[in-house]
């Protein structure tokens, strides 16, 4: 059976630096703890409750003050998907493979995103 490409081989999770997935189709992702937690993908953070999208725990006025992102725990979702809990207290976020992969800020994945929200030309 042929490998898919959301298919992980092995996961590196770091409290404070973000997670790094090997995928067994050779390709490496690394996605920061912001970029991850910009990127929940549960219904309060997407809005897909019909609500406002939340991002981020809410803001205070002292800022400065606030902790430091990190992630509290990793746990497998099924055999498809993980679901982080951060210490700003969301734990909703199930992050399946597919998704991951989908979002992979590498310059190899991003390329051609920008390749096709670049000016026209004719």
């Amino acid at each position: 059976m042929t490998p898919q490409p959301a298919d992980p081989e092995h996961i590196a999770v770091s409290r404070t630096r973000g997670i790094m997935i090997d995928w067994k189709d050779g390709h490496h992702s690394q996605y920061s703890l912001r970029y991850l937690r910009d990127r929940c993908p549960c219904a309060s953070c997407t809005g897909a409750h019909g609500g406002t999208p939340e991002k981020g725990a809410a803001s205070s006025p002292f800022e400065m003050y606030k902790p430091a992102l990190k992630i509290e725990s990793v746990e497998a979702a099924g055999s498809y998907a993980i679901s982080i809990a951060w210490n700003d207290g969301h734990r909703t976020g199930i992050y399946t493979y597919d998704y991951l992969r989908s979002i992979c800020p590498c310059p190899e994945c991003t390329a051609p995103e920008q390749e096709n929200s670049g000016p026209r030309q004719e």
